[in-house]
């Protein structure tokens, strides 16, 4: 199977995950903020995030600039990641379903915030940044590049670390007790089934 297979299924992955994000931003633009914790570092993780999700992949994948660096992947490989990708983007999406007016691309609590705990919320806190695992993993399964296949790993993982704890701060800070019964029953980024 041809490297071209996976690298136009990352592609049309790459939009489809893009339009879903602007279009849940949309109508969030005109909320009054009630705790805003957006910070240069958060910025800077965003746009290294930024390099790993779009810039690597765009070049190995419309370019032959990064051919130096590709290396043979088994088709299985390939196919795995298309399955992967595929959650991720409907994991994305059913995330901003569940969360509707709540969501914000940068750390921020509205003035009529409220706490989402149904949908796929029911059993884990944060599954915008599981779904981005998941692309980060398909991502590598896809592109057969030392540079473009891992990046999105690589690059996500600060913003992950650093993001994460300050969000969940944010969210005790806002919602106290109901927050922290929350956290108890769920899990982080993976589901707590039991």
């Amino acid at each position: 199977m041809p490297d071209s297979v996976f690298k136009t299924v990352y592609l049309i992955g790459l939009v489809v995950g893009s339009v879903a994000r602007k279009w849940y931003a949309r109508p969030n633009k005109r909320q009054d903020v009630a705790d805003n914790r957006r910070s240069w570092p958060d910025m800077l993780l965003v746009a290294l995030g930024a390099a790993g999700i779009f810039i690597l992949p765009l070049l190995c994948a419309v370019t032959d600039r990064l051919d130096f660096a590709d290396y043979p992947l088994p088709a299985w490989a390939g196919w795995c990641g298309a399955g992967v990708f595929a959650a991720a983007l409907w994991l994305l999406w059913r995330s901003h379903v569940d969360l509707g007016r709540n969501w914000s691309p940068i750390p921020q609590v509205r003035k009529d915030h409220s706490l989402v705990t149904q949908g796929v919320y029911r059993r884990i806190r944060h599954p915008m940044y599981a779904a981005h695992w998941l692309w980060a993993l398909a991502q590598a399964l896809l592109l057969d590049n030392w540079l473009a296949g891992p990046a999105m790993l690589v690059t996500f993982a600060p913003l992950y670390l650093v993001r994460v704890p300050r969000e969940e701060r944010m969210m005790l800070d806002h919602f106290g007790e109901e927050y922290r019964a929350y956290m108890s029953r769920t899990g982080r980024i993976i589901p707590r089934l039991w």
